[in-house]
């Protein structure tokens, strides 16, 4: 199977409505590997999620940073065995990962590798989707569990062509940016190349999503993350928000309070739902709930306040904010 067979079989335009069972192409991120007998050693020191604890064919969100704690990228790691790792994240961020990672590598008994080609990646959720992937036979496959109902599928290309088949016989196929709604209704935001070393784990609510350790050790920029978890006061997070508008706006794109016209924040991904548009954006904290947001300098609409599925797990923590 070739990769621009399968981009035939989803549509460019989401269907009206949504379907109650999708299956979205995720042909907008790539695949890193990291392999060899360092491996394990290697990416602990490396990334904020714990990979000693994680289980062969498990998967966690994750992000690396730089020293000063900045995100230089957010993934879903895949641990395939004790050897081999696979990081799937924002296209344009494989290359400069690579790179920087590749510093660190040589000291270690590893190799890093775009496997992009080698690997077709899947969104499935809804109503049917537990049982679409009961009837599905993955061969070497991965389904990787998101959120209830909602699965990342990893299939290896040579071995593509019968679950996928299966696959779309049970779920209606539409564009990856309905998977990127379903990711915002989530909570699960994403580093783009427009939010390279913008945020902290923790603006993006990182720690309640599984992507942050904070008992493993020491690790690239580890330092600034634990002293804002326990002595800092975060001053912004990520919030959910919903907007009437039509421009789909950009990751990166400023929100300014309207009543004041300082700059409150920034998007982080955007999506439209059936009849209006919805987006992730990190807030200061004073301003999440005010009726005056907008996007950049677009007076009207103003944004609205969303909840999260992870709100009371938020308002739980006894850590500082």
């Amino acid at each position: 199977m070739q990769t621009h067979d399968v981009s035939a079989l989803f549509p460019s335009q989401a269907p009206q409505p949504l379907p109650a069972t999708a299956l979205a192409y995720l042909d907008r991120e790539r695949i890193l590997a990291v392999q060899g007998s360092d491996a394990t050693r290697f990416l602990q020191g490396q990334l904020t999620c714990d990979v000693a604890a994680l289980a062969v064919g498990s998967s966690t969100l994750g992000a690396r940073c730089n020293p000063k704690g900045r995100m230089q990228s957010s993934f879903r790691l895949l641990k395939r065995s004790e050897e081999e790792y696979l990081l799937a994240m924002a296209a344009e961020l494989l290359e400069p990962q690579q790179q920087d990672l590749a510093r660190y590598a040589a000291f270690f008994k590893v190799t890093l590798q775009d496997v992009s080609d080698q690997w077709l990646r899947f969104g499935l959720w809804g109503d049917q989707a537990e049982a679409a992937l009961a009837a599905t036979a993955l061969g070497d496959g991965h389904a990787l569990p998101v959120a209830a109902g909602t699965h990342e599928l990893w299939l290896p290309l040579d071995q593509a062509d019968s679950p996928l088949a299966s696959l779309t016989s049970q779920a209606t196929a539409v564009p990856a940016s309905v998977w990127d709604l379903q990711m915002i209704r989530l909570g699960i935001g994403q580093v783009r190349g427009e939010t390279r070393e913008s945020f902290i784990p923790q603006m993006l609510n990182l720690q309640h999503l599984g992507g942050v350790s904070f008992h493993k050790g020491c690790y690239t920029g580890q330092e600034i993350v634990a002293r804002m978890q326990y002595l800092g006061k975060l001053k912004r997070r990520m919030y959910r928000l919903r907007w009437d508008g039509d421009q789909l706006p950009l990751p990166g794109t400023t929100i300014h309070d309207n009543s004041t016209g300082q700059a409150v924040g920034e998007v982080v991904m955007a999506a439209r739902a059936e009849a209006h548009l919805e987006v992730l954006a990190v807030l200061q904290n004073e301003a999440a709930e005010l009726p005056t947001l907008v996007i950049d300098n677009i007076i009207e609409p103003s944004l609205q306040s969303a909840t999260l599925p992870y709100e009371q797990q938020m308002a739980a923590e006894p850590a500082a904010e």
